[in-house]
């Protein structure tokens, strides 16, 4: 991160250690923030640039973003614990996920990096994650306000860029940043095919009315692709937007002895009509963990952080300051970046 002093940092009692990720329009960055006693934790701080800042429509969406998931507490979630500003910066405060996205996951089985390995992916691995973001989402979409009504949160962007996998094999649900509830009206999103089109619901796409459904569709996708190792949209990738219109999912990817139970739930996931869907995410979630653990044990975060330790072993080495150095490092933490290529964040 470009800084000409330790003024940022001296203002909100906190040093950057590195920066995560970074785009036109704004920052992610590892950090240590202190307390009193010596108190210190690390975090992720996300950061709106200060030129950014003079656009209201994108501070609307930033700030929307930490309203939204500040009360969003689920082991499946990615925490945001503070909203603060100096000046006319703006910046959020939240959880550090030591770990890897699910898009690096993915790669690895693809044979991508030093540890590429080049083979399918655990089946029951792949339901395992899904299934747990299925009930990070669960959670999200049964929040209600303080008068008990609901506030139809939908995420928008679920994708595996938006999951990480922590060390100790748990997924993650991160950027809330399109996420869109009913009772956030000055949502800057409004009106507009948000997300991305290779994960997007044909409503979605559409811009119509979107609600939990939509999530269930995109989470499908991504189900699909960690069993198939592909995007199911990639022959169409030269119109993905009327592929997400058209709710086309290119089925010849899910590799043949993908058993019939498993197809049929991602037939349910991935059905054009919203009403053949699964019609809440805790029933999708029951699901895939009967489909898992019917028959007795089943995988656990036990069984994904050893795999992880099998395949991704740069991910546990120890250094003096508890990080790898950057050249040796797999993981991409949490969240969408704006850029001046991607404001409508149409594409992935």
């Amino acid at each position: 991160m470009s800084r000409t002093s330790n003024e940022f940092e001296n203002r909100c009692n906190l040093r950057i250690v590195r920066t995560i990720a970074s785009g036109g329009m704004g920052t992610v960055s590892e950090a240590i923030q202190y307390g009193t006693g010596g108190f210190e934790k690390r975090v992720a701080i996300k950061e709106i640039l200060p030129d950014t800042c003079e656009e209201v429509p994108f501070v609307e969406m930033f700030i929307a973003e930490a309203k939204l998931v500040a009360n969003l507490v689920h082991e499946n979630i990615v925490q945001i614990y503070q909203l603060n500003q100096t000046d006319s910066q703006y910046y959020i405060v939240m959880e550090y996920v030591n770990g890897m996205a699910l898009a690096d996951f993915i790669g690895l089985h693809q044979g991508d990096g030093p540890s590429g390995i080049d083979r399918s992916m655990p089946s029951e691995l792949a339901v395992f994650i899904a299934s747990r973001i299925a009930r990070g989402l669960a959670y999200a979409h049964s929040r209600t306000n303080c008068n008990g009504e609901p506030l139809n949160i939908v995420h928008r962007d679920v994708c595996p860029k938006n999951i990480l996998i922590t060390t100790e094999g748990l997924p993650k649900l991160g950027d809330f940043g399109v996420a869109s509830a009913e009772h956030l009206q000055q949502d800057a999103t409004q009106n507009h095919a948000i997300g991305k089109f290779s994960y997007m619901a044909p409503e979605q796409a559409a811009a119509a009315t979107v609600d939990h459904r939509s999530d269930i569709f995109s989470l499908g996708l991504v189900l699909l692709e960690m069993l198939s190792l592909q995007r199911s949209r990639q022959k169409w990738r030269d119109n993905l937007m009327i592929a997400a219109v058209n709710g086309w999912v290119d089925w010849e990817t899910l590799p043949k002895k993908t058993p019939r139970r498993l197809k049929s739930i991602l037939q349910q996931m991935l059905a054009l009509d919203p009403e053949k869907r699964f019609q809440s995410t805790d029933e999708l979630a029951h699901d895939l963990e009967f489909y898992i653990y019917g028959k007795g044990y089943g995988p656990t975060v036990v069984t994904l952080e050893k795999y992880l330790r099998q395949i991704a072993p740069a991910l546990y080495e120890v250094h003096n300051d508890s990080r790898m150095p950057d050249e040796k490092r797999i993981v991409t933490e949490t969240t969408t970046v704006f850029s001046p290529e991607d404001k409508t964040r149409f594409l992935d």
